[in-house]
C-alpha cells in the first residue's frame, strides 16, 4: 500500500453505561422464566404461554394473549415481555425483498437489521453491538466506535420482528419465515460473546422455548478473536463459523483488520480449521475485495496455499465480497476482471470459492455499510 492506514484504537471493553436492558424472557432459559414471574409474585406455570406467544405466535398485542387471566395480564406481559427496541425508520430495495430496519434500544442507542428475501430462504443479518470497536478502516460500522453491548433479548428481537413482518405478509413475495441468521451487522460478535451465544441459543432452542431454528441455519462472523473461537468450538452449537480475513499475509492484515496485531493470521486460520476439525461444519472465509488493496493475483495464490496448509478435506469456503461504497471512504471495489482472476487462482488450487450477490448497497444495508445514523 502506498501510505499507512489510520485507524482508530482497538476497544474489546464495553464503554461504561447507565442502566441495563430490561431483563426480557429471551434473556432468560425456561427454567429462569418461571422463576422470575415467581419472584414477583406471578404464577410460574403461566412463563409457558408468553414464551408461546412470543416465539410460536409471534404475537407483540397483549389483548391478544386471551388465554391469560385479563386482570393479570398487563402485569405478566411487563415482567416478561418489556419493550426492547423502537423501529424508527424502514428501507427497502430489490423491489422490497430487501429491507433495513434503524432500531431505537431502550437507551437511544441505535443499531440496525436487514432481511433479506431470496427465492427458498430468508436471512436475517442481526447486530450484536451498537457500534464496532474493532476499528476496520473500510467498515462504517468500525469507524463509528463502540457504544455498547447488546443484551441476549435485543438480538432476539430483531430476529423475532422480521419473523413477524413475514408472517403477517408484511415483507414482498407473501406471507413466510425466517430460516437463515447472520451475525454480520453491527458490531463483532466474538466480543459479545456470552450474550451472542445465548441468543444463538433462544434462536434453536424448540418451540415454544425458543424459535425453533437448525443451528445449521445460523453464521457467526468474527475478525479473528482466538480465544472466543476456541470457545465456539467447545460449545456443542454446530453454527457456521465466518472468519473475516481479507488479506492473507500479516502486513496487509494489521492494516485493514487491526485485531490482528493481537492475533495474527496463522493464527487466526487455524484457530477456524480446528473448528472444521471438531464440529465438522465448513468455515467460511470472508475477504472484501478492495480495488489495488488486496485483490492482486499474487495474494489469492497466497491465499488458496494458506487454506490448503490444513488439507484438501473440504474444511473452507471463500465467500468474496464486492467491497460497497461508504460516504466519504477511499476505499472501492475491484476491478471487475480483478475479481475474476482472484476467483480463478482460488478455484486452481481447489478452494471452493463464491462472490456474494451484494444486497441493499442502495440503502446503505450491505455488508460494512451500516452505520446507524438517525437523520
Amino acid at each position: 500500500m502506498s501510505e499507512p492506514v489510520k485507524t482508530l484504537p482497538l476497544v474489546f471493553e464495553e464503554p461504561p453505561r447507565r442502566g441495563k436492558p430490561p431483563r426480557h424472557l429471551a434473556d432468560l432459559t425456561a427454567a429462569e422464566r418461571k422463576a422470575r414471574l415467581e419472584e414477583l409474585g406471578l404464577p410460574g406455570f403461566r412463563a409457558k404461554q408468553l414464551s408461546a406467544h412470543y416465539f410460536s405466535r409471534l404475537v407483540d398485542d397483549p389483548a391478544q394473549m386471551t388465554d391469560l387471566p385479563a386482570g393479570q395480564r398487563q402485569e405478566l406481559v411487563d415482567g416478561l415481555l418489556p419493550h426492547l427496541m423502537t423501529p424508527l425508520r424502514t428501507l427497502e430495495a430489490d423491489k422490497g425483498t430487501t429491507v433495513k430496519t434503524l432500531w431505537k434500544l431502550f437507551d437511544g442507542a441505535l443499531v440496525e437489521s436487514v432481511l433479506m428475501r431470496y427465492p427458498g430462504r430468508v436471512t436475517m443479518c442481526v447486530s450484536s453491538q451498537a457500534g464496532c470497536g474493532m476499528a476496520c478502516p473500510f467498515c462504517a460500522t468500525g469507524q463509528g466506535g463502540l457504544q455498547r453491548n447488546m443484551s441476549t433479548a435485543e438480538i432476539v428481537e430483531q430476529v423475532v420482528a422480521g419473523a413477524r413482518a413475514l408472517a403477517r405478509g408484511e415483507v414482498a413475495g407473501g406471507p413466510g419465515r425466517v430460516s437463515n441468521v447472520v451475525f454480520m451487522g453491527m458490531g463483532e460478535p466474538m466480543a459479545n460473546y456470552k450474550a451472542v451465544i445465548g441468543a444463538v441459543r433462544r434462536l434453536t432452542d424448540p418451540t415454544p422455548d425458543g424459535l425453533g431454528m437448525s443451528a445449521r441455519g445460523i453464521t457467526v462472523s468474527t475478525v479473528g478473536l482466538v480465544p472466543r473461537i476456541d470457545q465456539l468450538t467447545e460449545e456443542g452449537i454446530p453454527v457456521t463459523l465466518a472468519l473475516s480475513l481479507h488479506a492473507p499475509d500479516d502486513e496487509l492484515r494489521d492494516e485493514l483488520v487491526p485485531v490482528n496485531t493481537r492475533w495474527k493470521v496463522a493464527e487466526a486460520v487455524e484457530a477456524a480449521w480446528n473448528y472444521a476439525r471438531v464440529t465438522k461444519r465448513r468455515v467460511s472465509i470472508e475477504y472484501a475485495m478492495m480495488r489495488g488493496i488486496n485483490d492482486q493475483a499474487w495474494r489469492a495464490d497466497l491465499l488458496g496455499d494458506l487454506l490448503n496448509s490444513y488439507g484438501d478435506w473440504g474444511w473452507v469456503h471463500v465467500n468474496l465480497i464486492p467491497l460497497n461504497p461508504t460516504p466519504g471512504s477511499k476505499w472501492t471495489a475491484s476491478d471487475p476482471a480483478d475479481e475474476r482472476e482472484f476467483v480463478r487462482r482460488l478455484e486452481a488450487k481447489g478452494v471452493p470459492t463464491t462472490v456474494r450477490d451484494t444486497r441493499g448497497s442502495e440503502i446503505d444495508g450491505a455488508c460494512g455499510q451500516l452505520a446507524a445514523v438517525d437523520d
